[in-house]
């Protein structure tokens, strides 16, 4: 990645994030203004994010956080935004570390929580892989201390020493599964086309398609090994398994869309995670996000999210909107 490691270290997120039930409120003399927490906040909330795949999952990391901070010795604190990173890094991996067993039960396909990201993210190509549902899939094929320093170091770029002290885990050590993680991700990184022109023209033609159940014009948009995967998460219809291939993928995307509960469904463009995908609306509410990767100007991994537990980061009113 380029870029200082100054400017690495402050990768956010372009989203606002609502305050929590027991954070400072900021004051019209403007004391709060001025707490470590409240200035690097949008990074932690950035880290515990990309650590857990979960808009609510790192709300509750922060709200920890938080309170560990408020009751800390602030004058035995020399670096505070250092003691942030790595309370919202352990707290995370101890969330990380149960949740996996939980996911081992899961009911079908599990993908990370979506949410709305600044339009300006799409164009900061860096950024927008980062944070990409496609990345955070990759991602979760970590263990949790490798995902921990994979974050750290390539991201946020902390050197192997501070990485070692966040952890508490040897120099050598950290160095060794750094240079682990770093192989396995690149080894499954997709591949896609960073066209915004063309990710734009694809996306109206694949709406188009949808609403009007063009079952041709859907397949002409599928690249031939698609797969695709939706995590209702046992709460609404979904596939359990992923789906493979132009024929599959489409008479199962059409059929769907077809069902009469779902004729007042409308779709629109959104900037999820970075990157330019759908948002599915029902009655006001909503009910979905796709994401894909589109590679040589076709689709080749559609991403449902339609598990509503998993949608509170695509809802303006939640604070997660468009800044």
């Amino acid at each position: 990645m380029t870029g200082t490691d100054s400017q690495r270290r402050d990768l956010g997120l372009a989203v606002q994030v609502t305050a929590l039930e027991h954070e400072p409120v900021i004051v019209s003399d403007g004391r709060a203004e001025h707490d470590p927490y409240i200035e690097h906040r949008r990074l932690l909330f950035a880290t515990a994010y990309r650590m857990l795949g979960s808009v609510i999952d790192a709300e509750d990391v922060l709200q920890d956080a938080w309170l560990t901070w408020s009751t800390a010795d602030r004058d035995a604190i020399h670096h505070p935004k250092a003691y942030l990173v790595r309370t919202v890094t352990n707290l995370s991996l101890n969330r990380l570390t149960s949740a996996r067993a939980t996911r081992e039960t899961y009911v079908g396909p599990w993908l990370p929580e979506p949410l709305l990201t600044s339009p300006d993210i799409a164009a900061e190509t860096e950024l927008a892989d980062t944070v990409s549902i496609a990345m955070m899939v990759v991602l979760e094929t970590l263990n949790p201390v490798e995902r921990a320093v994979f974050l750290l170091r390539e991201v946020f770029g902390y050197s192997h020493a501070e990485i070692a002290e966040t952890l508490e885990r040897p120099e050598t050590t950290v160095r060794q599964i750094a240079h682990r993680a770093r192989e396995h991700v690149q080894a499954r990184r997709p591949r896609f086309d960073t066209d915004e022109a063309q990710r734009r023209q694809v996306t109206a033609q694949f709406m188009k398609a949808c609403a009007g159940g063009d079952l041709n014009a859907v397949m002409e948009l599928l690249a031939p090994d698609v797969t695709a995967w939706s995590d209702g998460g046992g709460k609404v219809t979904a596939a359990r398994r992923p789906l493979h291939g132009i024929d599959h993928v489409a008479r199962w995307l059409v059929g769907f869309l077809a069902k009469p509960e779902l004729a007042a469904l409308t779709m629109e463009p959104a900037v999820i995670n970075g990157e330019l995908g759908i948002l599915a609306t029902l009655d006001g509410y909503t009910v979905g996000a796709l994401s894909f990767d589109l590679v040589d100007g076709h689709i080749q991994n559609l991403r449902f999210q339609v598990n509503p537990d998993k949608l509170s980061g695509l809802t303006p009113a939640n604070g997660l909107a468009f800044p």
